[in-house]
């Protein structure tokens, strides 16, 4: 007679082993599942947090981008309509042209430089700053005029260029969470930072 105990214990085993959803060399198949959402999930983490930095660093160096064109043309509009004796309506009108004259200048100069026509490259600049220079313009403007004596002050009064001063920096803040929704989406200075950096 044969004894058939050790295949009924064999098949036993296997059972038990497929009950507790593991291979006979008693890997886990449920444990190696939920290590690789794990992982998935750290990695899908880390890719999130690490675009949301990307973005950010972008906003920001846009932001300054802008800010510089935009405070170059400022300061020469303000320093020459207080040195004629301007009223505030004039001096704020040259600040303003010249502010987006500069910025443009700023976006415009790397793109010409790596050899696009000037009719993308204006397109480009157009798209790009507009908003941005548009936003840090009324901020900045709004705070020089509302701030007493400001546009009043002498080119040698530490009120004048103070007051220039906070206003460009207020405006650049208020300017980066514009850039950075822009640049979200795939608009405003995200249209020509590859060109930037390239």
């Amino acid at each position: 007679m044969f004894n058939n105990e050790p295949a009924n214990a064999t098949l036993s085993h296997h059972d038990e082993l497929h009950r507790h959803g593991n291979q006979p060399d008693g890997h886990d198949r449920r444990h190696d599942h939920h290590d690789h959402l794990g992982h998935d999930h750290h990695h899908r983490h880390h890719e999130q947090g690490h675009h949301a930095s990307s973005l950010n660093h972008t906003a920001f160096m846009a932001t300054v981008h802008c800010l510089t064109g935009c405070s170059i043309g400022e300061v020469l509009g303000m320093v020459i309509g207080t040195a004629l004796g301007w009223t505030n309506w004039p001096t704020v009108g040259l600040a303003v042209l010249l502010a987006f004259f500069f910025g443009y200048v700023m976006t415009l100069w790397p793109l010409r430089r790596v050899g696009m026509a000037w009719g993308m490259a204006l397109s480009l600049a157009f798209a790009s700053d507009t908003l941005s220079m548009t936003t840090m313009e009324l901020v900045d403007n709004a705070i020089m005029l509302v701030i007493p004596g400001a546009m009043e002050a002498g080119l040698p009064d530490p009120l004048f260029w103070g007051s220039l001063i906070v206003s460009l920096l207020l405006a650049g803040a208020v300017a980066f969470p514009v850039n950075r929704w822009l640049i979200a989406r795939g608009k405003g200075h995200g249209l020509v930072h590859a060109h930037h950096h390239g």
